[in-house]
């Protein structure tokens, strides 16, 4: 067994700052879109984010079943507050996922050439550092978004 406090401790740090932003715009709106072409709103870039990393740590590391529908996490919406349950469950999840996992074990499974990703052959570590790229990213564009919404309504 490896230690995976301190990634998850991360991954935390990533989504607690996700939801803060969402929960310092309120639910109307952290679920509005910015005026630019394919904008997200904030809560579904963080829903988005949940699913990412649900599907990646506990489908492909662990071999859990993870019903995603990817396309329909771009248009969800709902509370700040329900979606830090839906967080706190996920690592709880994740962390059960992780104990067994050594870095040396292949991933359980290989997500299908559709889905966005490292175009190579990953390994466990592999596919951690992917989902901590994942939510680094998103969590800047939840911050450029947020901003983007805070400036337009106080216009």
């Amino acid at each position: 067994m490896r230690d995976q406090n301190e990634y998850l401790y991360f991954l935390r740090r990533a989504f607690d700052g996700m939801l803060g932003a969402l929960e310092d715009l309120g639910d109307d709106l952290g679920n509005a879109r910015p005026p630019l072409p394919g904008a997200n709103s904030v809560y579904a870039i963080a829903y988005h984010c949940v699913g990412v990393a649900d599907y990646w740590i506990g489908h492909i590391v662990a071999g859990r079943e993870v019903d995603r529908d990817r396309a329909a996490e771009f248009t969800a919406a709902g509370s700040a507050q329900e979606l830090r349950r839906s967080v706190d469950a996920l690592f709880e999840r994740m962390a059960t996922d992780l104990e067994p996992v050594t870095p040396t074990a292949p991933p359980r499974n290989t997500p299908p050439a559709a889905f966005e990703g490292p175009d190579r052959p990953l390994s466990v570590p592999g596919v951690q550092l992917h989902v901590l790229e994942e939510l680094a990213q998103h969590h800047g564009q939840i911050q450029i978004t947020r901003d983007l919404l805070t400036r337009e309504a106080r216009s």
